[in-house]
């Protein structure tokens, strides 16, 4: 007979990123590794004790919550953007966030690891595919010697991980942001931030990133960056 067993976990920290909303967030950690991210601990955590050898890894695992979805039921089938939004898998395939526990797993480079006098020790990685303000609920190394397995099989992922769209943005618009920002922004949009469900020529799309609201439209396989605005 089944028991139920419930365990209450909190974060520990939450993370800074320049996706304010949901929409244009890449749908893998690590997968662009110009965005950058900072990791900011709740007063309870800030003890650099918790952190002490960290600094000795070049990776790390980031365990968090779907705080934007948390309210929504889970499904046990889903429809994964690089199949195109038609093909349902089982969601214990994908890396869906309508889990029947809202939790993710991410791979981000540590950067580097800053005493800071008001947040104590903040984090700072790259490659984060997360929205601003995530709750983490655990940080792990990552272990290459155990972790990276050559002869693992990718599943449906391994097909459609080469896709992506030619990006083509006027470099007047593109100077508009900061120049630290301008090839993650087009590494962003290289990876079709589209719902896959969404495939209008005539459409102009638009999310936040970094401060700014940027407006594009897709024809083909080229992505049209039309506006970058001032948020």
């Amino acid at each position: 007979m089944h028991q139920e067993n419930t365990l209450t976990i909190k974060p520990i920290a939450e993370i800074r990123t320049d996706f304010p909303t949901k929409f244009g967030i890449p749908r893998q950690g690590n997968l662009i590794s110009e965005l950058s991210a900072k990791i900011i601990f709740y007063k309870e955590y800030q003890n650099p004790e918790a952190l002490r050898g960290l600094e000795e890894f070049s990776h790390i695992w980031l365990l968090w919550g779907f705080s934007a979805n948390a309210k929504k039921e889970w499904s046990p089938t889903v429809r994964p953007p690089r199949l195109g939004g038609n093909k349902r898998v089982g969601v214990f395939a994908t890396r869906s966030p309508f889990r029947p526990n809202p939790l993710g797993l991410s791979l981000v480079k540590l950067e580097k690891i800053e005493k800071n006098a008001d947040n104590g020790m903040i984090l700072h990685v790259s490659g984060a595919d997360l929205m601003d303000q995530t709750p983490i609920y655990d940080i792990k190394p990552y272990l290459p010697h155990i972790e990276a397995l050559p002869d693992a099989t990718g599943g449906f992922a391994t097909r459609v991980k080469d896709y992506a769209l030619s990006v083509s943005c006027d470099e007047k618009l593109l100077k508009i942001l900061p120049p630290e920002k301008r090839n993650a922004l087009i590494s962003v949009l290289s990876q079709d931030p589209r719902p896959s469900y969404q495939n209008d020529e005539t459409r102009i799309y638009g999310f936040l990133f970094a401060g700014f609201e940027i407006k594009f439209q897709v024809k083909g396989n080229i992505l049209y960056v039309t506006e970058i605005i001032p948020a």
